[in-house]
């Protein structure tokens, strides 16, 4: 059996990713191991703007309250613009893996940055594209990585717990 290392969530709402969040969080998963990634363009809560204040970044807007409240929980954040898929908001350890594949210069196979980073967290490329897609839809995915188990319990408390599109495992050796 392949050991997973990502689940990969999908979520139509800030409000449902919020949500599957907090139910990580309640149930003692290490929030630095959590990413969630969306954007808000196609609603008319649009962002006015971010700012970091310390090791805290923070939004103005209606969405500003959702994006502030992971990123007061979450490790990381930035504001990305994509070819293909659009402004996207990043929060956790996906961050790193997109700007890593930035300042490598590394784009995988026709991967977006976006792309690139998720294949180095072991995503497949047919993954990939359809959460690009599932992004570009307006959806939000939320990102865990661990060990198999703890993989295997988080994807267990999305599945059953939280209002998803989809929940999947993904396994690094898939990726390569």
């Amino acid at each position: 059996m392949k050991t997973p290392n990502t689940c990969v969530a999908v979520y139509k709402t800030h409000h449902a990713a919020d949500d599957a969040v907090k139910r990580l969080q309640k149930a003692g998963f290490e929030m630095k191991k959590i990413s969630v990634i969306g954007n808000d363009y196609h609603t008319e809560e649009h962002v006015v703007g971010y700012y970091n204040i310390g090791d805290r970044m923070k939004a103005w807007g209606k969405m500003g309250a959702f994006w502030g409240g992971l990123w007061g929980i979450l490790f990381g954040a930035a504001f990305f613009v994509i070819p293909g898929v659009g402004p996207m908001v990043v929060a956790g350890p996906l961050v790193s893996a997109i700007v890593g594949g930035l300042e490598g210069a590394v784009i995988v196979g026709g991967l977006s940055a976006l792309g690139a980073g998720l294949a180095s967290m072991g995503i497949p490329k047919n993954s990939i594209v359809r959460y690009e897609e599932s992004l570009s839809a307006g959806s939000f995915l939320l990102l865990y990585n661990g060990t198999e188990e703890d993989v295997a319990s988080a994807a267990k408390i999305l599945l059953e717990n939280t209002d998803h599109d989809g929940v999947e495992t993904h396994n690094k050796s898939d990726a390569e």
